[in-house]
């Protein structure tokens, strides 16, 4: 019996737990479940934040936008602006900055002198092109692409001017060179002009002189390869000596490169070709070094450059050397006023600055007056109409002389020769263009 009851119960509880367990499964499944919907609805509550945000990102972007409408409309150039913008393109740093340095000193003046035109207040924009081609080609596109000059004045120096010209060409932004004088900088550029003479002018003018004032018969020439202007302008020296003096009296050509301080290998070869002159146009800088170690060589022919010398710079760095037959080309000098314009820019220069003026700087408020007069004639600050109206300049009365522009935008004027005499800068005489 008992063993009965043993099995009965066994029995039972076999059946107890085989009837219990699927009842547990099915009440874990739906705490399973219950836990993840608390999940779900935690991370859509962690969630909420990042959805407002992404609601409010673009507010903030149209924020941006409108900022960027705002800095546009203040820059661009346009009729109704109160402000007329001239940008300022200049070395300010490197190997030319003396130049742009002095040549901003005329801008200033001229400012000074006319700060408003039709009503609107003028506003110069100064970029920094660095005395580097690419530097310059960058800081001209900064003037027409986000500054919306209306016109600019610039540059010191050739290569610089023709690195920056084709932003101007292209975004049709008029350009008046106060001292760039290859004639590249403005051939087949429509929009780029200058207040200065050029390359073939004052190439001749430094052979004539070394021929009739000096009486040379044979010269060297030393340029350097980097510099538009020097390649150029030693060409047009070296056409115009040869005319006179036949094919054989350039006795030796050297070169170097923009940079370079030791010039004895050059010089050693001149040397040995005995010359009449020298003619090394190119930077005031490494011109300077060079005629310093031509005289400490024993060199003793005169050297003779282009209007890049007139720098204060010139004389420091080439020392006593620097007094020893030194002439070069200039645009302008003190010490002979051509007209009325110039005695007062002289007198206002001086009163302002404590010094003589320079060609430089002379040039640089010739190059602000002739947008001005520009601006006026075509009573309107656009800069098509500003081109325009400077393509028919003519006779206009500067600080350097009488200024009318040609076919190509040049300016067709006088030069000046100096000599370098007890470290100054001394006029000799005036060479006039032919007719």
């Amino acid at each position: 019996m008992k063993k009965v009851l043993t099995l009965l119960l066994a029995l039972i509880m076999v059946i107890g737990v085989v009837a219990c367990a699927p009842q547990e499964k099915k009440e874990e499944a739906p705490a399973k479940e219950a836990a993840k919907e608390e999940k779900k609805e935690d991370a859509e509550k962690t969630e909420a934040p990042a959805e407002e945000k992404k609601e409010e990102a673009p507010a903030e972007e149209s924020k941006e936008e409108k900022k960027d409408e705002e800095t546009k409309a203040e820059a661009a150039p346009a009729e109704g602006g109160d402000v007329v913008k001239l940008g300022v393109f200049e070395p300010f740093t490197g190997a030319s900055a003396s130049g742009g340095e002095l040549t901003f000193e005329g801008i200033e003046l001229a400012l000074e002198e006319v700060p408003e035109v039709l009503g609107k207040k003028i506003e110069l924009v100064k970029v920094d092109n660095k005395s580097e081609q690419v530097e310059a080609s960058n800081a001209a596109q900064r003037l027409v692409d986000k500054d919306k000059v209306n016109a600019v004045i610039g540059s010191y120096g050739s290569s610089l001017s023709i690195a920056g010209g084709t932003a101007f060409k292209d975004g049709k932004i008029p350009a008046v060179g106060c001292s760039p004088t290859n004639p590249a900088v403005t051939l087949g550029n429509d929009y780029y002009f200058r207040v200065c003479f050029i390359d073939p002018f004052q190439g001749t003018v430094m052979a004539n002189f070394a021929i009739d004032n000096l009486k040379a018969k044979t010269a060297a020439t030393i340029k350097d390869i980097a510099q538009d202007y020097s390649v150029g302008l030693i060409k047009f020296f070296t056409d115009a000596f040869k005319a006179v003096n036949g094919e054989d009296s350039i006795v030796a050509e050297a070169s170097y490169k923009t940079g370079d301080q030791d010039f004895t290998s050059q010089l050693n070869n001149v040397k040995q070709k005995n010359p009449d002159v020298i003619f090394c146009p190119g930077n005031y800088g490494e011109c300077a070094l060079m005629i310093k170690q031509a005289r400490d060589l024993g060199i003793e022919a005169p050297m003779l450059g282009g209007d890049t010398w007139e720098s204060p710079d010139f004389i420091s760095i080439g020392g006593e050397n620097i007094n020893k037959e030194v002439y070069f080309s200039s645009h302008f000098t003190a010490e002979k006023p051509v007209n009325d314009v110039s005695k007062a820019f002289l007198e206002k220069y001086e009163n302002k600055f404590g010094k003589k003026a320079n060609a430089f700087a002379a040039l640089g408020y010739d190059a602000y007056m002739v947008i001005i007069d520009a601006i006026k004639r075509a009573d309107s600050v656009e800069p098509q109409a500003i081109r325009d109206a400077l393509a028919k300049t003519e006779g206009f009365i500067g600080a350097t002389g009488t200024i009318s522009l040609d076919e190509n935008g040049d300016a067709v004027k006088s030069a000046c020769i100096n000599q370098v005499k007890d470290n100054a800068f001394v006029y000799l005489t005036t060479v006039e263009p032919k007719k």
